[in-house]
Protein backbone atom coordinates (compact mmCIF):
# COMPACT_ATOMS: atom_id res chain seq x y z
CA UNK A 1 0.00 0.00 0.00
CA UNK A 2 1.08 3.65 -0.39
CA UNK A 3 4.05 4.39 1.98
CA UNK A 4 2.10 8.12 2.98
CA UNK A 5 2.66 9.40 6.30
CA UNK A 6 0.81 11.84 6.26
CA UNK A 7 -1.66 14.05 4.52
CA UNK A 8 -3.57 17.22 4.37
CA UNK A 9 -6.29 17.49 6.85
CA UNK A 10 -9.10 18.36 4.11
CA UNK A 11 -8.82 15.40 2.11
CA UNK A 12 -9.48 13.09 4.92
CA UNK A 13 -13.34 12.21 5.43
CA UNK A 14 -14.92 11.61 8.72
CA UNK A 15 -16.56 8.58 9.46
CA UNK A 16 -17.93 10.24 12.91
CA UNK A 17 -20.84 12.87 13.40
CA UNK A 18 -19.70 14.35 16.58
CA UNK A 19 -16.88 14.98 18.92
CA UNK A 20 -16.73 13.78 22.92
CA UNK A 21 -15.83 16.95 24.60
CA UNK A 22 -14.14 15.06 27.10
CA UNK A 23 -11.72 13.34 24.59
CA UNK A 24 -11.11 16.36 23.27
CA UNK A 25 -9.64 17.76 25.99
CA UNK A 26 -7.98 14.86 27.17
CA UNK A 27 -6.36 14.81 23.68
CA UNK A 28 -5.04 18.94 23.69
CA UNK A 29 -3.92 18.37 27.18
CA UNK A 30 -1.86 15.18 25.64
CA UNK A 31 -0.77 17.29 22.89
CA UNK A 32 -0.10 20.10 25.98
CA UNK A 33 2.19 17.71 27.47
CA UNK A 34 3.94 15.04 25.12
CA UNK A 35 3.89 17.80 22.27
CA UNK A 36 2.03 17.08 18.65
CA UNK A 37 5.13 14.70 17.21
CA UNK A 38 4.19 12.24 19.85
CA UNK A 39 0.29 11.84 18.84
CA UNK A 40 -1.11 8.80 17.67
CA UNK A 41 -1.58 9.00 13.85
CA UNK A 42 -5.10 8.86 12.25
CA UNK A 43 -5.97 5.56 11.11
CA UNK A 44 -7.23 5.66 7.12
CA UNK A 45 -8.90 3.64 4.48
CA UNK A 46 -9.69 3.98 1.05
CA UNK A 47 -13.23 3.26 1.28
CA UNK A 48 -14.95 3.28 -2.22
CA UNK A 49 -12.02 6.34 -3.56
CA UNK A 50 -11.92 7.85 -0.60
CA UNK A 51 -9.55 8.14 2.40
CA UNK A 52 -11.93 7.67 5.29
CA UNK A 53 -10.50 8.10 8.71
CA UNK A 54 -11.40 4.81 10.67
CA UNK A 55 -10.61 6.04 14.14
CA UNK A 56 -8.70 9.18 15.45
CA UNK A 57 -11.49 11.89 15.22
CA UNK A 58 -10.68 13.39 17.94
CA UNK A 59 -6.96 13.78 16.95
CA UNK A 60 -7.82 14.83 13.88
CA UNK A 61 -10.17 17.84 15.21
CA UNK A 62 -7.75 18.72 17.57
CA UNK A 63 -4.92 19.32 14.90
CA UNK A 64 -7.36 21.42 12.95
CA UNK A 65 -7.99 23.63 15.87
CA UNK A 66 -4.35 23.69 16.31
CA UNK A 67 -4.24 25.33 12.30
CA UNK A 68 -2.19 22.36 11.45
CA UNK A 69 -2.80 21.64 7.05
CA UNK A 70 -0.93 18.27 7.39
CA UNK A 71 -1.62 15.25 9.73
CA UNK A 72 0.18 12.26 10.53
CA UNK A 73 -1.73 9.14 9.41
CA UNK A 74 -1.31 4.96 9.10
CA UNK A 75 -3.16 3.09 6.90
CA UNK A 76 -6.11 0.50 8.54
CA UNK A 77 -4.71 -2.18 8.47
CA UNK A 78 -7.69 -4.50 10.59
CA UNK A 79 -10.36 -5.96 8.27
CA UNK A 80 -13.24 -4.20 10.42
CA UNK A 81 -17.35 -3.75 8.90
CA UNK A 82 -16.71 -1.68 5.94
CA UNK A 83 -20.42 -1.91 5.55
CA UNK A 84 -20.90 0.23 8.51
CA UNK A 85 -18.40 2.21 7.93
CA UNK A 86 -20.07 2.96 4.67
CA UNK A 87 -23.37 4.19 6.66
CA UNK A 88 -20.97 6.14 8.89
CA UNK A 89 -19.73 8.02 6.15
CA UNK A 90 -23.16 7.98 4.54
CA UNK A 91 -24.19 9.79 7.67
CA UNK A 92 -21.62 12.23 7.31
CA UNK A 93 -22.14 13.84 4.25
CA UNK A 94 -26.06 13.92 4.69
CA UNK A 95 -25.16 16.02 7.91
CA UNK A 96 -22.65 18.05 5.93
CA UNK A 97 -19.27 16.40 7.51
CA UNK A 98 -16.53 16.20 4.70
CA UNK A 99 -13.66 17.25 6.57
CA UNK A 100 -12.61 17.94 10.41
CA UNK A 101 -13.69 21.48 10.34
CA UNK A 102 -17.05 20.25 10.00
CA UNK A 103 -16.79 18.89 14.06
CA UNK A 104 -17.28 22.77 14.46
CA UNK A 105 -20.45 23.12 16.80
CA UNK A 106 -20.38 19.14 16.94
CA UNK A 107 -18.45 18.92 20.28
CA UNK A 108 -20.68 17.67 22.93
CA UNK A 109 -20.75 16.75 26.55
CA UNK A 110 -20.51 12.69 27.57
CA UNK A 111 -24.26 11.90 28.06
CA UNK A 112 -25.01 13.74 24.89
CA UNK A 113 -22.01 11.99 23.15
CA UNK A 114 -23.45 8.52 24.24
CA UNK A 115 -27.20 9.55 23.24
CA UNK A 116 -26.62 10.74 19.58
CA UNK A 117 -23.47 8.70 18.11
CA UNK A 118 -22.43 6.07 20.65
CA UNK A 119 -26.38 4.51 20.88
CA UNK A 120 -27.17 5.39 17.17
CA UNK A 121 -23.73 3.22 16.60
CA UNK A 122 -25.04 0.35 18.24
CA UNK A 123 -28.69 0.32 16.78
CA UNK A 124 -26.71 0.26 13.54
CA UNK A 125 -24.78 -2.41 14.26
CA UNK A 126 -27.34 -4.11 15.52
CA UNK A 127 -29.60 -3.76 12.50
CA UNK A 128 -26.72 -5.08 10.07
CA UNK A 129 -26.29 -8.38 12.43
CA UNK A 130 -29.89 -9.08 12.14
CA UNK A 131 -29.55 -8.39 8.25
CA UNK A 132 -26.86 -10.64 7.84
CA UNK A 133 -28.41 -13.38 9.86
CA UNK A 134 -31.38 -13.37 8.21
CA UNK A 135 -29.73 -13.69 4.84
CA UNK A 136 -27.65 -17.37 6.59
Amino acid sequence: MNEMRSLEIDRIQPSQLYISAAKLKAVMREIETNGVENLRPVPIKRLDGELVATDGHTRLFALYLMGKIEVPIEWETEDLDWEAYRICVRWCKDEGIHTAADFVGRVVCDTEYQVVWLDRCRVMQESLEQQRSQKN
